[in-house]
């Protein structure tokens, strides 16, 4: 089997360039080797790989830039899917796609099923609703996960932001009006090479899936947990947990808006394929004992 992974130098592009290896041969490539938002140079470099499955965490991610800068958001989110989606059904090959809780604009009370109407408020959240539509229009054989709150051992994210701040200050503001999943990178790229594994199988059940660790919190709490983690392991940090203020979305306004409410349901996905999904805070305590 070959395989084209694109943004491998992403949080779960990194983490996919392990599970995806014991799979086949896996072309990983990023952006200096395609540039997503060049629709010919995609159609180049799918062709001249010819892959059975492609795999795409690629995206623009800056998710308040996006508010400015539309036009790059929506080449990367939005178009560049539907091109690579385009390309695998010529090829007959399987396309995993990801999206996000942002297609949501977040204020159901419950979780989100994915048979709910997608409502974003924000620039990203609907270039990646775009993306989600294209790759259904033009791939029969597509799998899309939509995650929520992605953090991993490799590249930026909030967890890594906060042991940051709090090594730099003595007290820290944290929205506790927010309520996700925080999800490993590499619990995503567990979750994806067992998929594609299965996908080889006739009858395979492709489609849209929500996948997200088991449980729920807020940033704030998040947050908590994360610097306590770091006091524990000796770790120097000024800011204790108890001096992380609670705010609302309110008091720290962002030029995008996010989802109140990010929680996502995964019974479809665990009753189709029979999983179970941890509880967030072990993917985010295995991250934390490589980082710390």
């Amino acid at each position: 089997m070959k395989l084209l992974l694109t943004g491998k130098n992403g949080q779960v592009g990194f983490e996919l360039q392990r599970t995806l290896a014991v799979l086949g041969e896996v072309i990983a490539i990023d952006w200096e080797d395609c540039d997503l938002a060049n629709a010919s140079e995609i159609r180049r470099v799918v062709r001249a790989i010819s892959p059975n499955v492609i795999v795409n965490p690629a995206a623009y991610t800056a998710v308040d830039k996006a508010e400015s800068d539309p036009s790059l958001a929506h080449a990367i989110n939005a178009h560049a899917p539907g091109v690579l989606a385009e390309e695998a059904e010529n090829l007959g090959a399987l396309l995993v796609h990801y999206s996000t809780d942002y297609v949501f604009d977040g204020t159901k009370d419950g979780a989100y099923l994915e048979s709910d109407v997608p409502k974003p408020s924000s620039v990203y959240g609907e270039t990646k609703l775009a993306g989600e539509r294209a790759v259904i229009a033009s791939c029969s054989r597509h799998l899309i996960l939509r995650t929520s709150w992605v953090v991993g051992a490799h590249g930026s994210n909030f967890a890594k932001t906060m042991l940051r701040l709090a090594a730099e200050r003595d007290t820290l503001s944290v929205v506790a009006d927010q309520f996700g999943a925080p999800t490993s990178a590499a619990l995503l790229a567990d979750l994806t090479s067992h998929l594609v594994r299965q996908a080889q199988h006739t009858d395979f059940p492709y489609g849209l899936y929500h996948a997200v660790a088991a449980g729920e919190t807020n940033w704030h709490a998040y947050a908590c947990h994360v610097i306590e983690r770091a006091r524990a392991a000796g770790k120097h940090v000024r800011a204790a947990p108890d001096a992380i203020k609670a705010i609302t979305t309110s008091e720290y306004p962002t030029p995008a808006r996010r989802p109140a409410n990010s929680r996502l349901d995964t019974s479809l996905l665990r009753e189709t394929f029979g999983l179970h999904l941890p509880e967030w805070k072990m993917g985010v305590d295995h991250i934390l004992d490589q980082i710390l």
